[in-house]
């Protein structure tokens, strides 16, 4: 092979390790930048800036705050389930009870993202959940399972205050989605604290 082919392919080969880093620090950025955005909205929608998008095209806005201090995981709760909210953040299904009121509040997220500590909540774990008015609602993990993704009773209302967690399952599958669910069920633990964020 000539000195000059040689070149050619070194070059070539740079530019395209060049344009493959650039097009993976871009994705990058823009999660880095999407989470800034919804930390933001999450603020005004503290300072009672109802339904406040993160970007003016979003079709969702932050209902919620999700964290588990023993794991040091938090995320903001988006509303709706959509595969776009998903994208971006835990999405609260609107056909469940309202976040921090008596009845099944269900939220859902993705595996390998936004409830990937899911895999390391056991019983008893708390799960505290900071609504818009700034009140945080604590509530104890007391069952997991798996289930099929036709089982509806995991979005039984009831009528005690609890919260249900959905993710996909397996946590390590290779390719997502698939027809298991892994579900967090928590009840109410008996402290509500006003006004932490």
């Amino acid at each position: 092979m000539s000195r000059k082919i040689q070149l050619s392919l070194a070059t070539a080969l740079a530019l395209l390790g060049i344009v493959a880093t650039a097009e993976g620090s871009r994705i990058y950025l823009k999660a880095i930048l999407a989470q800034v955005l919804l930390q933001n909205a999450w603020s005004h929608t503290l300072k009672g800036h109802a339904r406040f998008k993160p970007w003016s095209w979003a079709d969702f806005y932050p209902v919620a705050k999700l964290a588990v201090p023993a794991l040091g995981a938090e995320a903001i709760v988006l509303a709706g389930a959509t595969g776009a909210t998903l994208a971006f953040g835990p999405g609260w299904m609107p056909s469940t009870a309202i976040l921090g009121t008596t009845g099944n509040a269900v939220i859902v997220g993705h595996r390998d993202t936004t409830f990937k500590f899911l895999r390391d909540v056991d019983m008893g774990t708390v799960i505290a959940l900071t609504t818009p008015n700034g009140d945080r609602h604590n509530y104890t993990v007391d069952k997991t399972e798996v289930v099929h993704e036709s089982a509806v009773h995991i979005l039984d209302h009831g009528d005690t205050k609890k919260l249900t967690l959905i993710t996909c399952w397996p946590f390590d599958a290779l390719v997502p989605g698939g027809p298991l669910r892994y579900v967090v069920h928590a009840k109410a633990a008996p402290d509500r604290f006003p006004h932490n964020s």
